[in-house]
């Protein structure tokens, strides 16, 4: 029976692998060599550094993170090693497609400007990034896209230079894996010219890796009033932040855009296929039993005398309030790591339906946009009725 050690805060995990292997359980941030000894393979997450230091001298042959990155993982020394390594790529796709939602919708009531018309520029159009793309295109913004390498693969010109995308775009946001060098580098790729080139009172965005901007360079086009709004929810150096960027910036949050229960769902399902896939162990295509429904899966607005992005707004903060992430944070910056760790249940739209009152007739318009968002969306208040729960499983 092969041995694994899995982090313990991966969710919908314990008790899958006990009946084909035996499974130990630790503190992602404190697993070390000594515990990997006799362990064949392991199953983690970001918060655990897979590195020479890690893996030398133990007998882990399979490394699966159930994460959409995987800068986590020294894969040069893997690849030398013979360990193999996988990641979760586009788990939490539609959990980050929710959190922009969030961001832009309540970023325009509150700055007072509309989203329909409005140039979004996607950094990074790749698992996490076109989704986001097409959610925008939803709530009726243009969006330009920004992608070296899959512009070279696909030779497409659908992909721009980022210097044009930051020179037209009123919002940009980045959706990049974290590379170290190379001709795709973006270890720090957002830095004081990059700002500069950015149009004067556009808003930044950042939901990839907190290294890939330049806090210094960030802060002085904040200060310098170049940006009109800054949302990040990844920081250099977290779980410890700099307190007076988090003060400097419009919205925070701890590094919780991909951490609805279907994004982590599945997560966890691409790892136990990929572990089952390498030591055959029957359980390729194995998927959570149950995901909690919503406590209020039926969302009712009335749409009588709101525009279109109010109401919008009103209906989708009952599934995410970007707002009440972002005041935990600023309530407890220190408490990073622990506001993470006891993240609220979040489901995405699949999971609601939504009925509209009152309004007019153009009011199909909001339903087509709610639909495109994944809502489950009633033209009338229906009748009381018996409701399933929605125990969507991941694909």
């Amino acid at each position: 029976m092969i041995r694994i050690v899995a982090d313990d805060r991966i969710p919908f995990l314990q008790g899958v692998l006990e009946k084909v292997a035996e499974v130990s359980y630790l503190p992602g941030n404190t697993i070390k060599q000594s515990d990997l000894k006799d362990a064949d393979c392991l199953i983690t997450r970001t918060r655990t550094r897979c590195d020479r230091a890690l893996l030398e001298h133990t007998n882990v042959r399979l490394i699966a993170s159930a994460t959409i990155g995987f800068d986590h993982i020294d894969t040069g020394y893997c690849r030398a090693a013979g360990i193999s390594w996988t990641n979760a790529p586009g788990c939490n796709a539609s959990s980050v497609q929710q959190y922009m939602a969030s961001v832009w919708l309540h970023l325009a009531t509150w700055m007072g400007f509309t989203l329909e018309g409005r140039i979004l520029g996607v950094v990074g159009a790749g698992h996490v990034g076109s989704p986001v793309a097409e959610a925008a295109e939803a709530l009726g913004m243009q969006v330009l896209l920004n992608d070296p390498p899959r512009k070279r693969a696909e030779k497409s010109d659908l992909f721009m230079e980022l210097d044009e995308v930051l020179a037209q775009a009123d919002i940009i946001t980045l959706h990049v894996p974290l590379n170290r060098g190379g001709m795709d580098n973006t270890l720090g790729m957002v830095d004081r010219r990059f700002v500069e080139q950015m149009r004067k009172g556009s808003i930044l965005i950042n939901t990839s890796r907190g290294e890939v901007i330049r806090e210094s360079g960030l802060m002085e086009g904040i200060r310098g009033g170049r940006l009109a709004g800054v949302v990040l929810d990844v920081f250099s150096g977290e779980p410890e932040i700099d307190r007076k960027l988090l003060d400097a910036i419009t919205i925070g949050t701890p590094h919780i855009a991909g951490y609805s229960l279907d994004g982590k769902a599945g997560g966890t399902t691409m790892s136990v296929r990929a572990v089952s896939r390498f030591f055959k162990l029957g359980l390729d295509h194995w998927s959570p039993a149950y995901i909690p429904s919503p406590e209020q899966p039926e969302i009712r607005a009335d749409a009588s005398g709101k525009d279109h992005e109010s109401l919008l707004w009103e209906v989708y903060r009952q599934t995410y309030d970007v707002t009440a992430d972002d005041r935990r944070l600023r309530e407890d910056p220190g408490a990073f790591e622990k506001l993470r760790a006891a993240y609220p249940p979040r489901r995405e739209p699949p999971a609601y339906s939504v009925c509209l009152a009152g309004g007019k007739g153009e009011d199909w318009k909001v339903w087509k946009v709610l639909e495109k968002l994944g809502f489950v969306v009633e033209r009338e208040i229906p009748l009381k009725k018996e409701r399933h729960q929605n125990n969507m499983k991941p694909k």
